[in-house]
């Protein structure tokens, strides 16, 4: 009889401490503060393939998952190309035929510095990628130092990656 009530209790004070939380919609990556999971080795015909030495590379530097059908891509597009005047920006196309993706960069310009597909999601999995587009900022060691889910627009941009990319970016 005190086993329905003591579940109940349990999943309350759970709930409550979820939505004390300082940004309960934000998902946490249990990459952040590890190195960049391994790159695949395939990339778009033309276009540079984007290697696990270039993360290591020194500088601060962004990764972004993208793909020519995910539409809150080709909202982020335009911002991406503004950071590639600043830091390296490096692309990864997921589970985008290869005629589509090269049409969207012929199209929109290509603001990456090097590119990698990932035809199969394979990649994204190791990385944690839950959907297109996801952004990471990298040091120049290689390790993950923050991951922003969804796209680079707006305040969501400018109150939320833009000051992990400056803090990332003063510790250079």
């Amino acid at each position: 009889m005190a086993l329905p009530p003591l579940v109940f209790g349990g999943l309350a004070v759970m709930f409550l401490w979820g939505m004390q939380r300082e940004n309960p919609g934000e998902l946490p990556s249990a990459l952040v503060g590890r190195e960049a999971p391994p790159i695949g080795q395939q990339t778009l015909s033309g276009k540079v393939q984007l290697t696990d030495e270039m993360l290591r590379q020194p500088g601060v530097k962004i990764v972004n998952f993208w793909a020519s059908w995910c539409p809150p891509c080709r909202a982020e597009h335009p911002t991406l190309t503004e950071l590639a005047k600043e830091l390296p920006v490096y692309g990864i196309d997921l589970k985008d035929p290869e005629g589509a993706a090269s049409s969207f960069l012929s199209e929109h310009g290509d603001p990456f510095r090097a590119l990698a597909t990932d035809p199969r999601g394979r990649t994204a999995i190791d990385w944690g990628v839950t959907a297109p587009p996801e952004t990471f900022i990298i040091d120049g060691d290689g390790q993950i130092l923050y991951r922003h889910v969804g796209p680079l627009i707006r305040e969501d941009f400018t109150n939320r990656f833009l000051p992990q990319l400056e803090q990332a970016r003063a510790a250079e």
